[in-house]
């Protein structure tokens, strides 16, 4: 994640606006369906910015976001990441203008999805019912459900525009539909859809899907962007790869030769709880969460910088870091391991893959891996910085389960590679590993080149915003 102050100052201005109107509807599907997933912070933000738009208008009038930092009661890394998780979940479109050197901002507010949208998104549904559970969520679907009016033996007899008016005079002259547009940079006032959850397409490799399905009983034209949108939210949820989604496609094609989308999310569903031995999965933060987070200012030190990379950096991005490529699935099953089973933090699970990987090689070895994490969960570790002490301090322990893990123990040491944080003045000699010039090196190297990447990552994204 970047850093929230490149970003977003305080004295930045902002504009509170509306994709469309909302009505008492919305409300309650957000406190209702959305807050348990967002969180009091985000479900606030998205309240208050409402408020600010006045009764049947767009916009509302621009303030800074020290307004916003006072009346919410939060810092702005609080609201920063809140206005993330707004935009990722489809509730927000955010625009910026640079004016000098400050920056002006537009919230445009999008209403939620409606209560059937919602229960069948495949996403939003699956996350809601592990987090409040079946009953609850069963007493939120009656609450959103009512009876149907008519039944099939009544019959509509409602009449078309012709039979209740006559043709009347000539069509509208050109004057009258010009008079007609709304003024110049202006919008009419009016309902809008939601997009739902923000998920990209490219995120999925379709190549890969489609080049196993050459010679399979499914025609291209049953990929339609709605099926390849919900294979993209499916692929995330479950972490299914294109080779498994092709089998879980190849049930789903019914009579038509079309994706049945109930079956293939059914399929799915059915795939991740066989495979994986779990429950559904549960929305997760991808990076520590605020409230966690031992650096909230710019970090004025190395080791404060190395701590708020961990701090705002997801697993997944760190291990691509380390290694400059995409992690293998074996490695996020590891991960994904220490942040569902586990219920570690992710600035937590970082500081445990690094020191884990620079340990063993460069390897994540999942019994390994799992030792400490079951070990950190019963500590109820939950900060970086906790978890790097904790790290120094048991470092003996933890090498003894690495020993264990090996054949015969040998009489020849091997010298460690550790964390750079490890080595850190007041450490006792006699418990850090003694550290040959070459390992340093590669230490040292290894931490270039994930600042490195990082710098490469921010150019590239400025570039792309640019």
């Amino acid at each position: 994640m970047k850093l929230h102050w490149n970003e977003i100052q305080p004295v930045d201005e902002y504009t509170a606006c509306l994709g469309g109107t909302m009505h008492e509807t919305d409300r309650r599907i957000l406190t209702f369906l959305y807050q348990p997933l967002l969180g009091s912070t985000c479900f606030s933000l998205y309240m208050t910015l409402w408020a600010e738009v006045e009764e049947n208008r767009l916009c509302a009038q621009t303030a800074s976001h020290y307004h916003l930092m006072n009346f919410l009661d939060k810092n702005l890394q609080e609201i920063y990441e809140a206005r993330l998780k707004l935009e990722a979940l489809g509730l927000l479109k955010t625009f910026v203008r640079k004016n000098g050197d400050l920056r002006e901002f537009v919230y445009e507010l999008q209403p939620p999805l409606t209560p059937e949208q919602f229960f069948n998104d495949g996403m939003l549904n699956v996350f809601l019912y592990r987090k409040i559970g079946r009953t609850h969520f069963l007493r939120l679907k009656e609450f959103f459900a009512d009876e149907v009016a008519y039944t099939d033996e009544h019959k509509e007899i409602t009449k078309d525009f012709r039979e209740v008016f006559s043709a009347g005079p000539p069509p509208l002259d050109h004057e009258v539909m010009e008079d007609s547009l709304p003024p110049e940079g202006k919008l009419y006032v009016t309902k809008s859809s939601s997009k739902g959850i923000l998920l990209k397409v490219d995120q999925f490799d379709f190549s890969v899907l489609e080049s196993s399905l050459q010679g399979a009983m499914l025609p291209k034209s049953a990929m339609t962007p709605a099926v390849k949108e919900t294979i993209v939210k499916l692929a995330h949820l479950y972490g299914i790869e294109p080779l498994e989604m092709k089998n879980l496609l190849l049930t789903a094609i019914d009579e038509k030769d079309e994706i049945d989308m109930e079956v293939l999310r059914k399929s799915a569903r059915d795939w991740y709880q066989l495979e994986r031995n779990e429950e559904l999965p549960e929305l997760i933060h991808l990076v520590q969460p605020a409230a966690l987070r031992t650096i909230q200012n710019k970090p004025a030190s190395k080791e404060e910088e190395l701590m708020h990379y961990l701090e705002t950096t997801s697993p997944r991005q760190l291990l691509i870091d380390i290694s400059g490529s995409l992690p293998s699935s074996s490695d996020m099953q590891v991960v994904e391991g220490v942040l569902f089973q586990h219920k570690l933090p992710a600035g937590v699970a970082n500081v445990l893959i690094q020191y884990v990987m620079l340990k063993t090689d460069m390897k994540l070895t999942k019994s390994y891996v799992e030792k400490i994490a079951s070990h950190w969960a019963r500590k109820k570790v939950k900060t970086v910085k906790d978890a790097m002490e904790l790290a120094k301090n048991e470092h003996r322990q933890y090498a003894e389960w690495a020993q264990n893990k090996r054949k015969p123990k040998q009489k020849a040491t091997r010298t460690e590679m550790l964390p750079d944080w490890f080595h850190e003045e007041g450490t006792a000699k006699a418990e850090t590993p003694a550290v040959d010039q070459e390992l340093e090196a590669k230490r040292r190297a290894l931490a270039e080149k994930i600042k490195n990447r990082r710098l490469k990552r921010q150019v590239t994204n400025s570039d792309e915003e640019n």
